[in-house]
């Protein structure tokens, strides 16, 4: 939940951890954010908790935090309780990074982080959610920089191409995030 004041950034959201604890989301002032919503049933789970943890694995040390939201919204790809959702992702995937309450991210029972989330960066076709995977990456302001598809490649997130056409590179990929040259 928000507090009353504006809400102008992702610090100022208190979330439930997997063991339904309160965590502000305060306490990651000064380190960068690669938000997802996580399933275990789907086409891209392999691929995307793979990457996730090589990320983390990589830039753990680095002020990089990836936060891990459960949802079952789509296709009912994440039927699991919050304790099988941390065995499999711990498990399997070796997930170091924080996995939270199971939450939705769209319609009026949206997570207040996630209703966020989608109006500070809209997605292609409109606000919405439109699968597992979707990843929101975020200063270490807690501003939301920019969102990235669900079949966008964790690893793709930490070095974006430049842009040729107009020369300006892409500022918004972790290691930039990161001030990592």
């Amino acid at each position: 939940m928000a507090s009353s004041k504006a809400t102008t950034s992702i610090h100022d959201f208190t979330v439930k951890d997997a063991r339904g604890n309160d965590v502000d989301l305060g306490t990651y002032k000064g380190k960068a954010l690669l938000i997802v919503n996580v399933a275990s049933q789907c086409g891209l789970t392999n691929s995307n908790y793979t990457e996730l943890s090589q990320l983390y694995e990589k830039y753990k040390n680095n002020d990089f935090e990836i936060l891990a939201f459960p949802c079952n919204q789509f296709a009912g790809q994440e039927p699991g309780n919050n304790e099988e959702i941390v065995e499999f992702a711990c498990t399997r995937f070796k997930a170091e990074y924080p996995i939270f309450d199971k939450v939705d991210v769209n319609g009026s029972n949206a997570a207040p982080l996630y209703k966020f989330l989608k109006s500070s960066k809209g997605g292609f076709l409109g606000d919405g959610i439109k699968w597992n995977f979707t990843k929101f990456l975020a200063d270490k302001d807690g501003h939301v920089i920019d969102r990235y598809a669900p079949t966008t490649s964790p690893l793709s997130i930490e070095i974006m191409p430049s842009d040729i056409l107009f020369w300006i590179p892409l500022q918004k990929d972790i290691k930039k995030v990161l001030g990592i040259a």
